[in-house]
């Protein structure tokens, strides 16, 4: 975030600003892959005029304190304290639509001066590598490279600004995002590590599952929606295997046979619409440890949401196999964020997402009224990272009762928890899959049938969810945003 020489040029609308970007980003990048691909074929070292070049692009924004709008409902795209902001940027054209967005409200409504330049952030070489073929055969170490070229460097990719570890009265600059371009590009590369496929595949509306079984029932809706008359129109799946609208269904059922999922830890599923407003499946598997892991990386895509749609086990008497489970409030015994985000803060439920998954159950069962409250259970989700949790039943007890929860889980208390943290929008609805405490547990048969009968009609509550959240502009809400915030969202 810290600035370079006087190579900055002021420009003067959204567009420009991200063009410069772009230009410089690629001007970075190809000196460094054609300097990388020199090293490797004859050990010719760059100079020190070429390691300059080797660079992010910066974008800064000053204003002075005037000519300042008038109270806005919108939580973001706003400056608070007069000053200079500024954030390193990787990828621009990739991350084109999202500049924009942060851009074009700043740029009209308050008296800013907007500058591109170089910075003083290396751009760390395994950053450009592709897949690695280039170093393959060559005698050359990751080791040798990393002398010689700029590395990653662990020290500058962090979450200082999400985590409020940013001194806002003496910090010059400010930050201008939550995430500068050494962090996004940690995470974009530990995205196509885990999730096998593409960052770039990865839509703005995230469904999160602990089990494969609702990837089977997310890929057969998505074979139903490019069949059909939808706005969609391709699937990827991982390995970066793509199923386009207009294939024969059986074309397309021999494509998904062909798709190695287990090859990768998190596998996503990306349902993509013409106008990139698409919809992703990612299987984080389980436990807290995995729901913090993607989370943290798919944050510096800046989604537009994220629920977590899963099983869970039901605490009351009163619930059956199959009910639903809306998470108003989390117990969170995960751990896993104590240190940044301790377990007494409040995570406030999110009014328009909590109304978007109600409405959504409605729609999806067909039950309204009573009907709907005897399935639909509200309450204190409870996450451990213990599974077998149960074997401490004699302590816990006390402390679940004093929560009212109505349910446990290992992983929706620390998405819900990420989601505040990383100022993205999140909700959880669970599916109860069995009742410890009332002897209703998994057993072969049972669970058979509860997931034939329960499991299509969840995802689809959560896919119904996601749709009405589209274009809801207020999505974005203040309740996730603090005192000293960054302008961008």
């Amino acid at each position: 975030m810290t600035t370079g020489s006087d190579n900055f040029i002021a420009v003067t609308t959204p567009e420009a600003a991200v063009d410069r970007l772009a230009l410089l980003y690629q001007q970075a990048v190809e000196a460094l892959s054609k300097s990388l691909k020199g090293y490797v074929k004859d050990r010719s070292r760059p100079t020190a005029e070429q390691l300059r070049l080797f660079r992010y692009p910066e974008l800064r924004l000053s204003w002075a304190g005037d000519g300042a709008p008038g109270s806005s409902a919108r939580a973001w795209a706003k400056v608070q304290v007069p000053g200079t902001y500024s954030i390193t940027v990787t990828h621009p054209n990739d991350f084109r639509g999202y500049l924009l967005e942060q851009l074009r409200p700043l740029m009209s409504e308050f008296r800013v001066r907007i500058e591109v330049g170089v910075s003083e952030q290396p751009i760390p070489y395994p950053y450009v590598v592709d897949q690695g073929d280039e170093l393959a055969g060559s005698g050359v170490t990751a080791s040798e490279l990393a002398r010689v070229f700029p590395s990653t460097d662990l020290a500058a990719a962090t979450d200082g600004s999400a985590d409020g570890l940013i001194d806002w009265q003496h910090s010059d600059p400010l930050p201008l995002a939550l995430f500068d371009a050494a962090r996004v590009d940690f995470s974009l590369r530990r995205l196509v590590h885990y999730t096998g496929s593409d960052w770039r595949h990865v839509q703005p509306w995230i469904l999160l599952t602990n089990y494969h079984r609702y990837v089977d029932q997310f890929v057969r809706h998505g074979l139903d929606m490019l069949l059909g008359d939808s706005r969609f129109c391709r699937m990827v799946l991982p390995g970066n295997i793509i199923v386009e609208r207009g294939m024969a269904e059986g074309e397309m059922q021999a494509i998904l046979d062909s798709v190695v999922w287990h090859k990768f830890q998190m596998p996503a599923y990306h349902l993509q619409a013409a106008d990139g407003d698409g919809i992703t499946l990612v299987n984080i598997g389980v436990g807290p440890s995995n729901a913090k892991n993607i989370t943290d990386h798919l944050a510096v895509l800046r989604p537009h949401c994220w629920l977590m749609i899963g099983h869970c086990g039901g605490l009351r008497q009163s619930q059956t196999i199959g009910d639903y489970v809306l998470a108003h409030a989390y117990m969170r015994r995960d751990g896993i964020l104590d240190r940044v985000l301790p377990p007494n803060i409040p995570l406030p439920a999110l009014a328009e997402v909590q109304q978007a998954l109600q409405d959504a159950a409605a729609e999806v069962t067909g039950d309204h009224g009573d009907a709907l409250k005897r399935r639909l259970r509200t309450g204190t989700v409870l996450t451990y990272d213990d599974r077998n949790w149960e074997l401490r039943w004699a302590q816990e007890r006390p402390l679940i009762n004093l929560a009212r929860a109505v349910a446990v889980d290992m992983e929706s208390g620390t998405i819900a928890a990420q989601g505040y943290r990383l100022r993205v929008p999140y909700g959880t609805l669970l599916c109860v899959s069995d009742k410890p405490l009332h002897s209703e547990i998994k057993l072969p048969g049972a669970a058979g049938a509860f997931y034939e009968r329960a499991v299509t009609q969840h995802l689809h509550i959560g896919i119904a969810a996601l749709e009405r959240l589209r274009g809801d502009s207020s999505l974005h809400s203040r309740k996730l945003r603090s005192f000293d915030e960054p302008p961008f969202r």
